[in-house]
């Protein structure tokens, strides 16, 4: 009896030990978060395109004009500016991406006294408004408006409007020649006495401008001013016999123009340059006749000069450039008439100046 509780006793206790060991535990289950997906705005920072600022140009400079050469009497004056001085006043501003204005005052002052109360102290302003009216239609053809108004040192002023088309887009453009502008513009106009009686005139026309860039430093311009003029009765041309009320003229202007640096250091520089040409070759469908020499004047004159120099500049800023010019300009300063032009001269001038942008 004692034998069997034993054996079974012994059993169940193997039978407790092998049931210990097969106890595997329960799985585990692991519930995962639901994936958000969250969208930000970016922000992408550029930088601001900057609108249209009105800028332009002043420059301003005083230019000395000495005697003529060969010029000892006074009173035969070659040219008219002998020992005389010119301050000028020049400024454009952009005021708008298609308008812009300009604006030249001359004031001439005679440096001798006799000269003084005479009339080479004169003050002469000229004010131009320009409107860009962009190409015209699907061409290269750009139209330019330009209302000009000038009181001029003779005791007159003027006024005229005209219509600029540039062509220069259909000229030449190469290594040798590129044509900046070749304007053809119609114009209309009135020019009246500061007595504002009937010493006037109006005139329409046509005109050619065009100015080139050349290779080695040089650019020249031409120009072409085709004008029919009517007279009022104080402003009439005097004939032999009476007056002629009306006229058509033709003016040409031809200039050549070349800088050269000479030396350059840092912000200083010295140049030669140069301009010369007719100015202007002119013909006259009238002649006038004058009572002096009791003949008609020649219908055909011209002024031909050349002026050569040597600049000295300085840019003092990235906006302000100081300038002095040393030359002299060579001309027919008395005889302009076509058939016996002559006496040319050299006048000796002297300028300085400066030039800002804004």
């Amino acid at each position: 009896m004692k034998r069997l509780a034993l054996l079974l006793g012994s059993l169940l206790v193997v039978t407790a030990a092998a049931s210990a060991k097969e106890v595997v535990p329960a799985p585990v289950v692991v519930e995962e978060a639901p994936v958000q997906i969250v969208e930000k705005e970016v922000i992408v920072y550029r930088d601001k395109e900057e609108g249209f600022r009105p800028n332009g140009s002043i420059d301003l400079q005083y230019r000395y004009y000495g005697n003529a050469e060969g010029d000892t009497a006074r009173e035969a004056k070659w040219a008219e500016n002998n020992n005389s001085s010119r301050t000028q006043l020049k400024t454009k501003i952009n005021m708008t991406e298609k308008q812009s204005l300009e604006v030249r005052v001359r004031d001439y002052n005679s440096l001798d006294e006799a000269g003084a109360k005479g009339t080479n102290s004169k003050t002469e302003t000229r004010v131009r408004y320009w409107y860009n009216h962009g190409l015209m239609g699907d061409s290269k053809v750009n139209l330019n408006s330009r209302l000009h108004y000038r009181n001029k040192t003779a005791g007159t002023q003027d006024v005229e409007y005209s219509a600029r088309f540039d062509f220069a887009d259909y000229l030449f453009n190469n290594d040798f020649i590129k044509t900046n502008t070749f304007e053809i513009s119609p114009k209309v106009g009135y020019v009246w006495g500061d007595g504002n009686d009937s010493d006037y005139e109006s005139f329409v026309g046509v005109d050619l401008s065009s100015v080139y860039t050349l290779p080695a430093g040089f650019s020249a311009e031409f120009n072409v001013y085709l004008t029919q003029h009517f007279f009022g009765k104080l402003a009439e041309l005097p004939q032999q016999n009476g007056t002629e009320d009306k006229n058509f003229d033709v003016a040409v202007e031809a200039y050549l123009y070349n800088t050269t640096n000479l030396y350059t250091n840092g912000n200083y520089a010295v140049d030669f340059v140069f301009e010369g040409g007719f100015d202007p070759y002119t013909w006259s469908q009238e002649r006038t006749f004058n009572k002096l020499t009791n003949k008609y004047d020649d219908d055909m004159t011209y002024s031909l000069y050349a002026y050569p120099a040597v600049r000295l500049s300085y840019q003092a800023t990235d906006f302000v450039n100081v300038y002095a010019l040393a030359g002299a300009e060579y001309r027919n300063y008395m005889v302009t008439a076509q058939s016996s032009a002559q006496n040319w001269r050299w006048q000796p001038t002297a300028t300085v100046g400066f030039t800002t942008t804004f």
